[in-house]
């Protein structure tokens, strides 16, 4: 059974190929795609560059939350400020 779509409306194709669908998804990424000819199906997507692959990785993803816990457990502290300066200025 086809899935009901849950809003319709008419646009025009403008002379340069595009079509506008909404402010509320402007600057967002879509897939479109040409499921035959005349017919398109458009979704939102996320997409990810390919140099930050490597975070969805499980092994990266555990470690990105282990530092993140300790961030949250060990709050910036600027206590001892002058002598983490002075340590590295004479280094």
């Amino acid at each position: 059974m086809p899935t009901l779509a849950k809003h319709t409306s008419i646009k025009m194709i403008g002379a340069n190929g595009q079509i506008s669908i909404g402010k509320q998804f402007a600057g967002r990424q879509v897939l479109v795609e040409e499921q035959e000819a005349g017919v398109w199906l458009v979704r939102t997507a996320t997409v990810t560059p390919d140099n930050e692959c490597w975070l969805q990785e499980p092994q990266a993803a555990a470690n990105l939350m282990r530092a993140l816990d300790w961030a949250k457990a060990n709050p910036p502290d600027d206590t001892n400020t002058d002598s983490v300066i002075e340590k590295l200025t004479n280094d």
